[in-house]
C-alpha cells in the first residue's frame, strides 16, 4: 500500500506518491504534474483541471475557481465576501453558508465549497491511482498555517467525501521542511529556517526553529494582496496595451478578451521561468483579430518590478518581528508555483547572500512531496527509520486577546498570546472588579488582518 500526499492550493492541486524509498509528484492524464484547481459544470458533465480552466472563457458563470478561499467560512465572513465579489460564478447565501449557483440550462443547482473541493480531491485520487495501477486511500493533506478549525474541518470533509482516509493534516511550512529532510539529517542540531511560499493568490513567510527534530514556528505572516495571479494580471495588461497599440482597440473592459489574455499570460509566465522569451498567441482575441506577440524575460521583469518589491518586503518585516538579521537564518526554502520566477529567486539570494537557498525541488511540488513523506512515515513504509519522524508544535496563527473594561467602563483588549505562541499555552492575568464576585465570563478573541477582531471562543471560569 503506497503512501500519498495531496496539496490543494487556491489555484492548483498536486499529488505526490511515496514509494520505493522516495517521494515524487505524479502527472495527471494531461501529462502535467500540477493540476488547476478549477471545476467546470457543463450541461451533461462536470470537468476538473485544465479542461475546466480552458473552457472558463466561454463558461465563466458555471466555473468554480479558488474554492480554498471560501472553505469553512460563513457567507458573511470578510474573506468570503472578498471571494464572492471577485467570483464570476454566482454565490448565494444558503442558511448562512455560501453556495455556488450553477445554471447549465435545464436546472439550477447549488454547490457547496466542500463539494467543489471534493471534486478536486477526486481528481487527485484518480491521478495517484493511475500512476500506481491500484486503489489508494491513505493520505496526508496539507493546510495553511492560518487555517482555523472550521476550515480544517471542511477541508477534511471534502477529502473524506472523495474516498480518502486522512492519516494526518500537516501545515504547509512543515511539509516544506520535511521535503528537504530538514531537522532529520542532524537531529541534534539547531537551526532557523525561513519558508517562503508564493502561491497563486497569496504570499506567506514563516520562520521556523528546528531543534532536535522539533519544528517550532517563531513567526508567520500571510498576505492576500500579492500572489502569482498579480504577475499574470500585470502581463495580461501589458498584452492588452500592445493589442491596443497595434489594432487601435481598447479591450481592457472586455471580460472575455481579458480572460483569454490571462490564460495566455499565465502560460507565458511559466515559460519565462526557464526560457529567455515566450511567445503569446491568442486566436480571435477580439472582433476576429488574432493576437501574436513575444515577451522577453527582461520585459516581464520590468513590468513586474513593483510586484517584486511587494514580494520582498514581507521577509524584511518578519525578520524585524523576530529580531533576526539575515545571518541568523540558516536555510531558505522556496515553495509555491510563483517562487519559480528567476528574478525573485535572485532577490532572495541577494537578501541572504550567505544562506543556503533550497530550490532543487520545483517549488510547486515541495509541499505535496513533504506530505507524501509524512504519509510514508505514518504507514511505516519501506522500513523508514524513526529518525525520519518529526514533531510539529502547534502555534497560535494570530494574536489571542481578552476583552475587559477599564476604570471608566470602556472596553479594551488585552493581548494574552501573541501570534506564533506554542500551544497549549498558559498565561496569568489579574482582573480587578468591585463588590463580591463569584464567577466571571471571559471573552477571548483572535485578531485577523486589517485590525478587525472577531470572537472565536468564550470560556466561563468560576
Amino acid at each position: 500500500m503506497a503512501a500519498i500526499g495531496v496539496h490543494l492550493g487556491c489555484t492548483c492541486a498536486c499529488v505526490a506518491v511515496y514509494k520505493d524509498g522516495r517521494a515524487d509528484v505524479v502527472a495527471n492524464d494531461a501529462g502535467d504534474r500540477v493540476t488547476p484547481a478549477v471545476v467546470g459544470f457543463l450541461e451533461n458533465e462536470v470537468i476538473v483541471g485544465l479542461a475546466a480552466k480552458q473552457s472558463r472563457v466561454r463558461n465563466a458563470a458555471n466555473t468554480i475557481v479558488k474554492v480554498k478561499q471560501i472553505l469553512g467560512r460563513s457567507f458573511e465572513d470578510p474573506q468570503a465576501q472578498k471571494h464572492i465579489s471577485e467570483s464570476k460564478c454566482s454565490i448565494v447565501d444558503k442558511a448562512g453558508k455560501p453556495k455556488y449557483e450553477i445554471d447549465t440550462g435545464e436546472t439550477v443547482k447549488f454547490v457547496s465549497p466542500e463539494d467543489a473541493a471534493k471534486l478536486v480531491f477526486s481528481k487527485m485520487k484518480e491521478t495517484a491511482q493511475s500512476a500506481l495501477g491500484s486503489d489508494v486511500n491513505e493520505v496526508v493533506i496539507t493546510v495553511p498555517f492560518d487555517f482555523g478549525s472550521n476550515q480544517k474541518k471542511s477541508l477534511g470533509e471534502a477529502a473524506a467525501a472523495a474516498g480518502f482516509n486522512i492519516l494526518r493534516m500537516v501545515h504547509e511550512p512543515s511539509a516544506a521542511l520535511l521535503a528537504y529532510g530538514i531537522g532529520q539529517d542532524s537531529p541534534t542540531g539547531k537551526s532557523n529556517v525561513l519558508v517562503y511560499k508564493l502561491g497563486g493568490t497569496s504570499l506567506s513567510v514563516t520562520v521556523i526553529e528546528v531543534n532536535s527534530g522539533i519544528y517550532r514556528v517563531l513567526a508567520t505572516k500571510t498576505y492576500d494582496d500579492i500572489g502569482g495571479i498579480c504577475f499574470t494580471e500585470a502581463l495580461a495588461q501589458y498584452q492588452a496595451s500592445e493589442f491596443q497599440r497595434l489594432y487601435k482597440h481598447d479591450i481592457k473592459g472586455n471580460a472575455r478578451a481579458m480572460m483569454k489574455l490571462m490564460n495566455s499570460a499565465d502560460t507565458a509566465k511559466h515559460s519565462l521561468s526557464t526560457l529567455e522569451s515566450a511567445n503569446c498567441f491568442v486566436d480571435s482575441l477580439y472582433d476576429g483579430i488574432d493576437f501574436d506577440c513575444s515577451i522577453s524575460r527582461a520585459r516581464f521583469e520590468l513590468i513586474s518590478s513593483s510586484l517584486f518589491n511587494q514580494c520582498m518586503d514581507p521577509i524584511k518585516k518578519l525578520l524585524e518581528e523576530v529580531e533576526f538579521k539575515a545571518t541568523d537564518v540558516n536555510q531558505v526554502v522556496l515553495c509555491g508555483g510563483s517562487a519559480r520566477i528567476p528574478k525573485l529567486q535572485q532577490l532572495i539570494k541577494d537578501l541572504f547572500p550567505d544562506v543556503e537557498l533550497l530550490n532543487s525541488i520545483p517549488p510547486d511540488e515541495v509541499i505535496p512531496i513533504g506530505a507524501a513523506i509524512e504519509a510514508g512515515i505514518l504507514l511505516g513504509k519501506d522500513n523508514l527509520s524513526t529518525e525520519l519522524d518529526s514533531i510539529t508544535i502547534e502555534c497560535s496563527a494570530s494574536d489571542i486577546l481578552m476583552k475587559e473594561a477599564d476604570e471608566s467602563g470602556a472596553e479594551k483588549f488585552t493581548l494574552l498570546l501573541p501570534s506564533g505562541t506554542p500551544l497549549p499555552a498558559r498565561r496569568q492575568h489579574t482582573l480587578q472588579a468591585s463588590g463580591s464576585i463569584t464567577s466571571v465570563c471571559l471573552e477571548l478573541y483572535e485578531s485577523v488582518p486589517k485590525s478587525k477582531i472577531y470572537q472565536t471562543a468564550v470560556n466561563l471560569h468560576k
